[in-house]
């Protein structure tokens, strides 16, 4: 098995799931496990200035090895997974040679993937697929990235032949929740620009995204013995549902696709005197994003005019924005990856992504950085899949990019 691959198997045994209601960073301490590792690692393989800081951000560098001046360039991605899904004690199965049928994932617990449902698993047919055993998710999201990282820098200290400029690499904790570029400190990564390696599908290249912002809605109700409740009882989970229903229907993930945007309601927590829902709102167009805000926060203040002022909170936050604005001025960077993907014989799917990444918050702090494929699927959840072969694919953009750079 090659290094790329026992790379990132080693990666997911490591259990870094976060946790959006923790405010320090990293909001896990079991994150540090891989961070510590992995500036080890760095340091084994060769690699220059490598630091970890009080935070958790991993950086090092990769000298240039040519004489003439070339940019600076970074590549980034995050160790964190998502807390929507177990990320404890993984269990990757391989498939090798995948023919098409549907896949078992869990057989006790009747867990599968069908090509119906799944229509992807079609693409790879013939390739070998890494999947979970249908118990947790598997973390190529974003430790293919990682490992596909880490690989071509360890390829090109082997190999001379390889031109480049100087690299520099960075890999943050706590993406899954919306802050893995809160702390991370852009003049001491000191690119020109970077790409995060955290896209899905082979050929992924993105540089637009969603708008994104986080609400709470919280609900205060009245608990009394249920016996003696009539006209002093208020439910606050009673007016949570009532909230819920007044949301537009159609406006969810599971009904809108491409540029469209959405409330997705994350969750729900609630008793009869203190209910809270935990939505994010998304949409690609910023006077949209804007809009959506304001309908929630006249929906929470039609419900205050109709129970009362402390009846119900509004916490509204925004999380990042389209990245285009600060990508199209150096649209040449996006042609880079373009090119590079095309050189090695991969179609390149330029698309918006429906979400974020670090390089949408990166962007706007001064390091333009679009986002690219590490090749898995079904993300955050027990469906997870990534081929071997897209991987090795990933990891192979990553340097042809160096050589580009290297050319120009």
């Amino acid at each position: 098995m090659n290094n790329l691959v026992n790379r990132f198997l080693h990666y997911v045994s490591f259990d870094t799931q976060s946790e959006p209601e923790i405010e320090k960073i990293p909001s896990t301490d079991k994150q540090w496990d891989l961070a510590n590792y992995i500036t080890d690692e760095l340091k084994r393989i060769g690699m220059e200035d490598v630091s970890i800081d009080d935070n958790g951000y991993v950086m090092a560098t990769l000298p240039g090895n040519i004489d003439k001046e070339v940019p600076t360039i970074g590549f980034i991605a995050h160790y964190d997974t998502s807390p929507d899904f177990s990320g404890k004690q993984v269990k990757p199965i391989f498939r090798e040679n995948y023919d098409g049928e549907t896949v078992v994932l869990n057989k006790e617990l009747e867990l599968e993937m069908t090509t119906a449902e799944f229509p992807e698993l079609l693409n790879y047919k013939g390739q070998t697929l890494i999947t979970t055993d249908g118990t947790t998710l598997l973390g190529a999201d974003d430790k293919a990235g990682i490992a596909e990282i880490i690989t071509a820098m360890e390829e090109m200290i082997a190999d001379d032949s390889i031109k480049h400029g100087k690299i520099r690499i960075g890999f943050t904790p706590d993406e899954e929740v919306g802050r893995g570029a809160d702390l991370f400190d852009v003049d001491k990564f000191g690119a020109e620009w970077a790409y995060t390696m955290d896209g899905s599908e082979i050929g992924e290249l993105e540089y637009e995204n969603f708008n994104a912002a986080g609400a709470k809605v919280h609900f205060k109700g009245k608990i009394v013995h249920p016996g003696y409740a009539l006209n002093k009882m208020v439910n606050s989970m009673n007016r949570a549902a009532e909230f819920m229903m007044a949301m537009p229907a159609e406006k969810v993930p599971e009904k809108t696709t491409k540029y469209e945007g959405f409330y997705h309601l994350l969750s729900v927590n609630g008793e009869v005197e203190d209910t809270t829902l935990q939505y994010i709102i998304r949409d690609h167009d910023r006077q949209k994003f804007e809009d959506m805000k304001v309908f929630m926060t006249k929906l929470v203040d039609d419900f205050k005019d109709k129970y009362g002022e402390g009846a119900v909170v509004l916490e509204l936050k925004d999380q990042y924005y389209n990245m285009r604005e600060k990508v199209e001025p150096n649209i040449h960077i996006v042609e880079t990856a373009e090119q590079a993907m095309k050189n090695l014989g991969v179609k390149p799917i330029i698309k918006a992504i429906r979400g974020g990444t670090d390089g949408a918050r990166l962007s706007f702090m001064g390091l333009p950085c679009p986002n690219i494929f590490a090749g898995g699927h079904n993300f955050h959840g027990r469906y997870e899949f990534v081929p071997v072969e897209s991987m090795m694919k990933a990891k192979d953009v990553v340097i042809e990019i160096a050589k580009l750079t290297a050319e120009k």
